[in-house]
């Protein structure tokens, strides 16, 4: 765990309409986040420049166009783990 955990954002995406943020911090809560995130097996990517662009955002707001680019990054990489975490637990289960 890096020590010099800054700012954290997490957002949600449901297929309706755009990304959302749906938490952020800084310093201790940011920390408290991403332990959390760790806990539940939630992907986290690294990348301060959009966490900067993410703190601007209101809670609960959609992100803005700007940001639909880095965001889809993010998400494809997310959904590729996915897929791989999916096809190891089928393959393990037939063992």
């Amino acid at each position: 765990m890096n020590d010099k955990i800054g700012k954290a954002a997490a957002l949600v995406y449901d297929h309706s309409g755009a990304p959302r943020i749906v938490a952020k911090g800084v310093g201790e809560i940011a920390r408290k986040m991403i332990e959390a995130a760790e806990a539940e097996g939630i992907p986290i990517q690294k990348n301060e420049v959009l966490v900067e662009a993410l703190m601007q955002i209101e809670l609960t707001k959609e992100i803005p166009p700007q940001l639909y680019r880095a965001v889809a990054e993010i998400l494809a990489f997310i959904y590729r783990l996915e897929k791989v975490k999916s096809r190891a637990s089928t393959s393990s289960s037939h063992t």
